[in-house]
């Protein structure tokens, strides 16, 4: 099967082309040996079946990162197979600068079609480009399109087979200046006033109007997702799971409403009745925390999140907080996993890749597994320590944001290093392309069952062993010195950390039967959340920081936790 390579530079749309070319059946991957993540999926020319491939975005073949060696190395592929093509997304509002990977794609002898991708939006910046023009110079097809509105799409696929490799002549130090003399043909810049999200982007860079503007966005933020989440909970899957504890309570009669198979698969019952948090069995707690206590907010981050990507705000959200993420030894960008490791902290962990240095990656790693608790996590805390007020959340998200500060300066003067300054280009606001969105939403949503569901699964199922081994009551015998002289807490709370190694979330809602008071909760919330990293952010930890920097890492968040933990148990008693 023949592939069509998606090549252009970050933020020029690449991933609404990509959406616009193939169906709904699309492949996230990691490329091999890498954690660098790329997408594919499949279209149909004529009788032909093309695999379409949305290449990391990458601004040059000399490659400066690990997302561009990887860019490289799937163009090399291609460059060996025949049949093979470039389609190279260049934004036609920088035409210069998305004009250098251009020329360097010629030099590799591949056919290429030039996508002018967001031509809609030089009508409205004052440029105007001599589309024939540049294609007579580059000896290649050049389609103009936006691809948000689906124009041009069209024609873009009936001239992929006009696509044909064009050694372009120049010489390689003289690049930039063919470039130039480009441009000056086919380009002309009219004078014209700012639009109003021209203003508005401005002042989201600018401290004293995007603070504000930051804090409303993130305040919109939250509430919209409490609202999905709510809404989905209320109307979805809570009447599904009343239906399901209907067939269980018939099942737990069939298994005699006692045993261990019946404690493992249903549960022990309260009240003679299923209690979705409290009876722990595979069929109950197993299938309700994932569905119906976590994936309505899990899916609500996501779709914000994703909205905020596609509409160009997280760069300038970067930049604001720049100076505030030096102190802790790292730049702007690395908002970008702290943001998605409040979804999930395994894409959270993965994306401390766009930091530069090892010594960013560690520091960034190290707070978001600290302090950065999981959207999952989040709901259980919200739904455990909200029923006693507003008090009991306070001090949990405020403890843990104070740590995060704390240690990332303390990290920050003790690690030897300097943090690199940002550098990211801004793209205009723009309206997301929903198809585009919701195939991220979907793939995001789907990669959180397959990595939540098997660890909730196990972890109930070991709770249940462990508690009819009585190896749970031994442990908690070991550690109460700890858990219950520093950390105020009954042993029986031992069996939730435990479990925390497997799922954050499940761990949170094993405090619900304990009958802790709001303290405690708020004592066990924060110690769980720092302690230790689930399982699979663990493997992925190690895999990114080696096995050394991840014991290190291990070292700070056990004894952060317990020191912290401590400090609240002393302040709150």
């Amino acid at each position: 099967m023949n592939k069509i390579l998606l090549m252009g530079n970050p933020n020029v749309g690449k991933s609404v082309v990509f959406s616009r070319l193939t169906g709904v059946h699309v492949i996230a991957s990691n490329y091999p040996g890498t954690t660098v993540e790329f997408i594919k999926g499949y279209m149909r020319l004529g009788e032909e079946k093309f695999e379409i491939i949305d290449v990391p975005g990458t601004y040059t073949l000399e490659p400066t990162s690990r997302a561009e060696e990887v860019a490289m190395e799937m163009l090399t592929e291609a460059i060996k197979e025949e049949g093979d093509l470039v389609v190279n997304i260049v934004d036609a509002t920088n035409l210069e600068r998305n004009l250098n990977l251009t020329l360097q794609l010629l030099k590799k002898g591949i056919p290429v079609v030039v996508c002018l991708n967001l031509y809609d939006e030089t009508k409205h910046t004052g440029i105007e480009i001599d589309v024939k023009r540049l294609e007579e110079i580059l000896g290649i097809p050049v389609v103009p399109t936006c691809a948000i509105t689906g124009e041009g799409i069209r024609r873009l696929i009936s001239r992929l087979k006009d696509a044909r490799a064009n050694t372009y002549q120049y010489e390689e130090e003289e690049r930039w200046h063919e470039i130039g003399r480009i441009v000056e043909k086919v380009q002309k810049v009219t004078h014209r006033h700012h639009t109003f999200l021209e203003r508005l982007g401005d002042a989201s860079i600018r401290p004293l109007t995007g603070v504000p503007i930051a804090v409303g966005i993130m305040y919109l933020t939250f509430k919209l997702i409490r609202f999905v989440g709510e809404g989905l909970i209320g109307y979805v899957f809570e009447p599904i799971f009343d239906l399901w504890a209907n067939l269980m309570m018939k099942g737990s009669s069939l298994l005699g409403s006692s045993g261990l198979v019946h404690n493992i698969l249903i549960g022990k019952l309260v009240d003679g009745e299923i209690d979705f948090v409290e009876s722990m069995g595979l069929l109950t707690t197993g299938l309700f925390v994932p569905f119906a206590m976590v994936l309505p907010y899990v899916f609500a981050f996501y779709l914000v999140l994703s909205f905020l990507e596609d509409s160009g705000y997280l760069p300038r959200l970067g930049i604001l907080i720049d100076n505030l993420m030096h102190k802790v030894g790292l730049h702007g960008l690395a908002i970008i996993p702290m943001l998605l490791g409040l979804g999930c902290n395994v894409p959270g962990a993965l994306a401390t890749r766009v930091l530069e240095t090892r010594r960013e990656r560690f520091i960034g790693a190290t707070l978001m597994a600290i302090a950065v608790p999981c959207m999952a996590q989040i709901a259980m805390i919200v739904g455990l320590v909200g029923k006693a007020g507003a008090r009991g959340l306070w001090l949990v998200f405020g403890t843990l944001f104070i740590v995060w500060i704390a240690i990332g300066i303390l990290l920050n003067l003790i690690l030897k290093g300097e943090s690199p300054e940002i550098f990211v280009e801004i793209p205009p606001y723009r309206l997301p392309y929903f198809g585009a969105l919701l195939k991220k939403l979907w793939m995001r949503t789907l990669g959180f069952l397959k990595e939540a569901v098997p660890y909730v699964l196990l972890g109930v199922l070991i709770v249940n062993i462990l508690y009819a081994l009585h190896i749970i009551e031994f442990i908690g015998k070991l550690a109460a010195p700890v858990v219950r002289g520093i950390l105020g807490l009954p042993k029986e709370a031992v069996s939730a950390l435990i479990i925390g190694f497997l799922r954050k979330d499940v761990a949170v809602g094993m405090l619900s039967p304990l009958g802790l008071s709001m303290n405690q909760l708020v004592v066990a919330s924060v110690v769980l959340t720092m302690y230790f990293p689930c399982v699979a952010t663990f493997a992925i930890l190690v895999k990114e920081l080696g096995v050394k920097d991840m014991l290190k890492s291990a070292v700070i968040m056990v004894a952060s936790a317990i020191l912290v933990g401590g400090i609240l148990n002393s302040i709150l008693k």
